[in-house]
């Protein structure tokens, strides 16, 4: 959580020819390089708790919105996919306080990892691209194709396409929790 506010000013400043996104690209994977030891290092010290199982994936969910909201704002990410993560997000994050309050802690399963994973992925992905674009732009490298196409569509359609498979686990993850903890939700007020 403490790397997201310095990767939001890197992100939010705009830097000559792009540098904005490598900058970005680096405290964003050590952001999440930092979170997966500390989740490792908690495990074999057998030093896990109630408030580590409910913010390790708070952490995850504020670093990769920050991340999209960011992608976003420069065009390189769709709105309806960060709608749909943000929201499955806020349902989910409701869902474990909701269980909170009545003494339970949902941990994430196999399924929330595993969008986590596909997350995290897409973001450094898309920023890694959107710096290469971004130099290709500037004349820093010569401009080049792949698969046949300028740098910019593929990267574009790569980009996209990242960020849509994440959508895929993102709402299949959420459907899971909501259907095996949808007894949480029985009596509220």
């Amino acid at each position: 959580i403490a790397i997201i506010p310095f990767f939001l000013i890197v992100m939010l400043g705009k830097w000559p020819a792009g540098y904005h996104y490598l900058l970005g690209l680096i405290l964003f994977a050590a952001a999440a390089l930092t979170d997966r030891l500390d989740g490792k290092i908690a495990r074999a010290r057998n030093q896990i708790t109630v408030f580590g199982k409910f913010m390790d994936p708070l952490a995850d969910k504020l670093l990769v919105v920050s991340a999209l909201i960011c992608l976003l704002a420069d065009g390189a990410a769709d709105p309806w996919a960060v709608i749909l993560i943000v929201a499955r997000e806020f349902m989910v994050t409701g869902l474990r306080l909701v269980a909170v309050e009545k003494g339970r802690v949902i941990a994430a399963n196999r399924w929330g990892k595993t969008k986590t994973v596909s997350q995290v992925a897409a973001v450094i992905l898309v920023l890694a691209f959107q710096f290469v674009q971004e130099l290709a732009d500037a004349g820093r490298v010569a401009p080049f194709t792949v698969w046949g196409m300028p740098s910019a569509d593929a990267f574009a359609l790569l980009g996209g396409a990242l960020i849509w498979i994440s959508v895929f686990f993102t709402i299949v993850s959420g459907g899971i929790y909501i259907l095996q903890n949808i007894d949480v939700l029985k009596d509220v007020k």
